[in-house]
């Protein structure tokens, strides 16, 4: 795991200190090693922070380029399959210099082009100079494990793995996207290619960039995507047996690829489905397994640990509990300088603390992230199933009105508020927005003072919404592309990097991804009454039979009790309401507190208030 940074321009640049200094604030990413890298016409500048995981000699040192020199990358991630790559390589008559991945890459693209993409399996963000052609080839990893953000303006072409690295350059604008900040405030996050920055994006997942500084022609175009499911298979019969026979190779091969590394590797065992399973493939593989479980002492509705010490005794691992230290408000201020774009996920707190002490025992360590995307085992997946079956043959006119009703009466927080409103949606191709933090009338409140507040994250959200007559393949599509890219993997990403840990996914193995979406049919994944089926059919043929396999616990804290009174809600109130330098009506926040008060469920949406303030006082940016 690395950072990347650079600059593309189709005329020479001769003030790019800015790079080394962008380079060096994600310092957290890649504390091992540090390279800077320019091309004899200036034309372009390559920065890279590494973080050695494989070939940890001074070989692997980037910006790298290849033997005849008219090849450079800078690389971020793991290719899972580069040993198989390499072989195949090599029997066309390419050499190596290292054991490196990044090398792979490079003879790859010189093999097969821009096609290798397709041959490349793994997590990674990266970007190669082709000196032969004067081109600047990009590309991100299909699920979006690993970010990549640029902005090109005047035929100049930048980009870094965090946004921080952007802002080192001092040209660069600092003013917020209004319709990237609207959608933060209803999804928590900025979907796709947006960013909160004006002129900054991201390369979305699955997605490639090319810059040709002789045509001065920016090129984007989609690599992959998710396989369509054959609709014909819910028709007829299909053989649970085999299905499930494929699932347990996949996943014991994914795990398998994702234990590579030359630095010791341990697995976060939460004591969940996800991860027990991960566990259960990885002592297949290696003799010796190391498992990391965290509890917080003094609140044991999530202490966890009982649930992996099961898992961990059946399977041998050496198991070690970690105790979190007490969580302190002052350090959401860290967050706000790692976040550089906000996204609302408080859980990103107990992710930063397990981060930090799992990076004392190991340098890579594997998780469960992806199985309730893949195989549907959120809570609102069968919700949304019930309220189809249940309700979806009323008329649409009845639910809308009722919809309007309870948005008209009941209270922000108010528990089930936005399933209420989820009532007006048309269950046969829409999807209702059950996670949304403010609705489009609290947004404008909140933003009164700012004048008519235009209202955008509906639209760009009903436009991101799958097509699927099936209601259960656009929410876990839905999933996958927006809550899993922009909020799981981001926070994931962040809060471990910022200790540098390299954490792995095996479950977003695009073999496990296209298996599970072009597959296996919905009513293996959930129904109105189960959740995550095939999966742990998967975990009762193999994990020990006291396991619960129902039990449904994400990494959580217990914000709404801070918020009470104390520390963190002096804190959140000196943010946002004594504070004179905020963007947020002061009416409009007090309501949320009053709310929060009476037992209305706030917490997260002032988490996502105060996270932006200080984000955007660190990085001085502007309305």
């Amino acid at each position: 795991m690395c950072g990347i940074i650079g600059v593309a321009s189709v005329s020479p640049i001769f003030d790019g200190g800015w790079l080394a200094r962008g380079r060096d604030l994600m310092r957290h990413r890649g504390p091992d090693d540090g390279g800077e890298w320019w091309s004899a016409d200036r034309c372009i500048g390559l920065g890279h922070r590494r973080l050695a995981i494989l070939d940890l000699s001074p070989a692997g040192h980037q910006p790298m380029q290849d033997a005849r020199g008219d090849l450079c990358i800078v690389f971020n991630g793991e290719i899972y399959n580069h040993a198989e790559l390499r072989g195949d390589l090599r029997a066309k008559g390419h050499a190596f210099r290292t054991r490196t991945d990044t090398e792979v890459v490079i003879a790859a693209y010189r093999e097969w082009g821009t096609d290798c993409l397709s041959r490349m399996h793994g997590m990674f963000a990266f970007a190669l100079y082709d000196s032969r052609q004067r081109r600047l080839f990009m590309a991100r990893d299909r699920a979006g494990e690993k970010p990549l953000f640029y902005a090109f303006a005047q035929d100049t072409l930048r980009f870094a793995s965090e946004l921080k690295g952007l802002m080192a350059d001092p040209g660069f604008p600092r003013r917020i996207d209004s319709d990237a900040l609207d959608c933060y405030l209803a999804l928590g996050f900025v979907p796709g290619e947006r960013c909160m920055l004006q002129g900054a994006k991201k390369l979305p997942p699955a997605h490639a960039l090319v810059f040709d500084l002789n045509s001065r022609e920016l090129r984007i175009w989609r690599y992959w995507e998710l396989p369509q499911f054959n609709a014909t298979a819910t028709e007829t019969p299909v053989d649970e047996a085999e299905l499930l026979a494929e699932l347990e190779t996949l996943l014991e091969n994914a795990v398998r690829r994702q234990l590579v590394a030359d630095v010791p590797v341990g697995i976060l065992l939460s004591g969940g489905v996800d991860s027990s399973l991960v566990t259960a493939m990885a002592v297949r593989s290696t003799p010796r397994v190391s498992t990391f479980t965290i509890r917080f002492p003094g609140f044991d509705e999530f202490d966890e640990t009982e649930h992996a010490r099961l898992i961990a005794r059946h399977f041998g691992t050496r198991h070690v509990e970690l105790a979190a230290a007490d969580s302190k408000v002052d350090i959401l201020p860290l967050f706000a300088r790692q976040f550089d774009e906000p996204m609302v996920d408080s859980s990103m707190i107990p992710t930063y603390l397990i981060s930090r002490l799992v990076r004392e025992h190991c340098t890579v360590a594997l998780g469960g992230d992806g199985g309730d995307e893949l195989f549907a085992g959120y809570r609102q997946y069968d919700r949304l199933l019930w309220l189809q079956q249940r309700l979806g043959g009323l008329p649409r006119c009845l639910r809308s009105a009722a919809a309007k009703a309870a948005l008209a009466v009941l209270p922000v927080g108010f528990t089930g508020r936005t399933w209420m409103q989820a009532l007006g949606e048309d269950l046969r191709s829409g999807l209702p927005l059950v996670a949304s933090l403010f609705d489009r009338a609290t947004r404008a409140r909140l933003m009164s003072e700012r004048g008519a507040w235009v209202a955008a994250a509906e639209r760009i959200r009903e436009e991101r919404v799958p097509k699927s007559s099936d209601l259960l393949q656009r929410a876990t599509r839905m999933d996958f592309a927006n809550y899993l890219a922009e909020d799981i993997l981001v926070k994931v990403d962040r809060a471990s990097m910022l200790n540098s840990l390299e954490v792995r996914a095996p479950m977003l193995d695009c073999h496990l991804i296209e298996f599970a979406f072009g597959k296996v049919p919905s009513r293996l994944k959930a129904t109105a009454s189960r959740r995550k089926i095939l999966l742990k059919k998967l975990a009762a043929r193999i994990l020990p039979a006291a396991f619960d396999r129902e039990r449904k616990q994400g990494l959580s804290i217990p914000l709404g009790s801070w918020l009470q009174f104390g520390p963190w809600q002096d804190y959140f109130r000196e943010v946002l309401l004594d504070s004179g330098d905020t963007i947020f009506e002061r009416k409009a926040v007090s309501r949320l507190f009053h709310g929060q008060a009476k037992g209305r469920m706030n917490s997260e949406r002032l988490f996502a208030l105060v996270l932006f303030e200080l984000w955007r006082r660190e990085y001085r940016v502007s309305m």
